[in-house]
């Protein structure tokens, strides 16, 4: 039995989470034009480098370009973004990770979004920075994870 299609009842977020205890991984699918794909892929990159694919691919099935807000689909297991989210690689990565943490969330039946409850999903977009900050050897990408590092810190929103 595979990774059921719709992740909404409770029946479905069960099998869900079982599945991905039991080692399951998405083939992460990127959908929209060859700009957006382009964009998705460079982020996704630094996911890799960052070492965080994995995480990413337990809880995110596609990433789908949109016209509207960017927001988790968590019934599809999807991340809808449009290009101004993805237009940054680095900004789109610790998005990316942002939304995966809310998933996670979702599927073991905990809080995930609206004030208190954001700070776990921003929490683990700033471990995902400091873990490539870390990882990388690229000097434009470890200053780039400083400044967005320190936006953080700076913010309001913990």
């Amino acid at each position: 039995m595979g990774f059921p299609e719709k992740v909404f009842t409770q029946k479905e977020v069960e099998r869900a989470r079982r599945l991905i205890e039991e080692g399951y991984r998405h083939k992460t699918k990127v959908v929209g034009s060859q700009k957006f794909r382009e964009k998705v892929k460079e982020a996704l990159k630094l996911i890799k480098t960052a070492e965080y694919h994995d995480f990413l691919q337990k809880y995110i099935r596609s990433i789908i370009e949109i016209k509207g807000l960017s927001q988790l689909r968590e019934a599809d297991a999807a991340i809808w973004a449009n290009m101004h989210t993805i237009a940054e690689p680095l900004e789109a990565a610790s998005f990316f990770m942002q939304k995966a943490q809310q998933m996670k969330d979702y599927l073991e039946g905990r809080p995930y979004f609206r004030g208190p409850e954001e700070a776990t999903a921003i929490r683990k977009r700033i471990e995902f920075l400091e873990a490539l900050k870390n990882k990388s050897k690229d000097q434009a990408i470890i200053k780039k994870c400083e400044e967005a590092l320190k936006r953080w810190e700076e913010s309001k929103f913990l």
